[in-house]
């Protein structure tokens, strides 16, 4: 019999996620339990148990996390993946029994967790989680390759062989003729800008809110021009949804002008996570599917000449980022809002929740 908080915490939690636990709890006082060579979850302070008891699952999880009052040691993922398969049958969470909710009732007054409802952290139901990122955060994400899209994994071992397979692949593909205009959103670093213009002689715009200096041959913008005329455009990094730009895009291409986009669906029968709307995309954007992104770009007058599939590639690029994430520290809730998301994106993807599709097409 374990002492301490989480001895008392112990029979409860069997009673939820089975017996034995399929991850270690360490409590505020040192006690712990659980297995060993678990990741653990470690409650900083009672009040993430205050939170869970106002909203039990996802929600009161999530903010205990991104407050910093409860904690993860070990592969982010794992931890989350453990819960998720004790937790979750398909797309619906847990459902807690009356004598489940008086129990936690119970255990919360024994261990002085009871009290008004938390306020939420700051992060939840604002504009979405790239609002003011810090670049020092995409920069310990992508490590080496200093590239935000999906990596090729084929033959790969490293995130930064991934990356650079991945941009090699596009470069080689999109066959540009010396002085093609090209414009690429979400350029992070305009490393693939660079490629563009130094291999193939490519006029390029990077749009970039990055403090980069221009390479040779690319012209970088914080923002979209406004007019244009492109030969090609490219949107291959990024979490938010691009459906609702499609016709402001479309219109920047010459005709017979190429868009080339990777875009985050959902599946048609998966339900919207909590999270995943306040937290991430804020309250007005949702994933596409992919029917309905392909219907976006028709309506627009883009006809769509090739998809390409990247779900398992898309997830072990997740699972790198948040590795590359958790070498540093998780000093704000954005950082810890970062982290759950590529965690449970992951997870998603590999469990086919959700998708990334890459999506050729040319103006008519």
């Amino acid at each position: 019999m374990v002492d301490g908080a989480a001895g008392r915490l112990e029979p409860l939690l069997t009673r939820i996620l089975g017996d034995p636990l399929p991850v270690g709890v360490r409590a505020w006082d040192g006690s712990g339990i659980g297995p060993a060579g678990t990741p653990v979850f470690v409650v900083r302070d009672r009040r993430a148990l205050r939170r869970l008891l106002w909203r039990p699952g996802e929600i009161g999880l999530v903010r205990a996390y991104v407050t910093g009052e409860l904690d993860i040691e070990g592969d982010v993922c794992t931890a989350l993946g453990a819960l998720q398969r004790v937790l979750r049958h398909d797309d619906e969470a847990i459902r807690l029994s009356g004598d489940d909710k008086r129990e936690i009732v119970r255990t919360a007054v024994m261990l002085g967790a009871v009290g008004p409802e938390p306020k939420a952290p700051p992060e939840e139901g604002g504009k979405g989680l790239l609002e003011d990122t810090p670049e020092e955060l995409y920069s310990r994400m992508a490590g080496d390759s200093r590239a935000l899209g999906a990596g090729r994994w084929a033959g790969a071992t490293t995130l930064a062989e991934a990356q650079r397979a991945d941009e090699e692949r596009i470069a080689a593909g999109l066959a540009l003729e010396p002085g093609a205009s090209v414009l690429e959103l979400n350029a992070g670093w305009a490393s693939f800008s660079a490629r563009l213009a130094r291999e193939y002689g490519a006029e390029v715009t990077a749009v970039t809110s990055f403090g980069v200096t221009p390479p040779e041959g690319v012209r970088v913008l914080p923002f979209v021009p406004a007019e244009g005329s492109y030969d090609v455009i490219v949107a291959l990094a990024g979490v938010l949804p691009l459906h609702g730009v499609i016709g402001e895009l479309a219109a920047l291409l010459r005709p017979g002008g190429r868009l080339l986009v990777r875009q985050p669906v959902h599946r048609r029968d998966s339900v919207q996570r909590p999270f995943t709307s306040d937290y991430v995309f804020g309250s007005e954007e949702e994933l596409p599917t992919l029917g309905s992104f392909a219907e976006v770009l028709d309506a627009v007058g883009l006809e769509v000449r090739g998809v390409t599939a990247l779900r398992e590639d898309y997830a072990r690029t997740l699972r790198a980022w948040a590795a590359g994430l958790q070498q540093g520290p998780l000093e704000d809730g954005r950082a810890r809002t970062w982290l759950l998301h590529l965690a449970t994106t992951a997870l998603a993807a590999e469990a086919g929740r959700i998708g990334l599709y890459e999506l050729d097409s040319v103006l008519r």
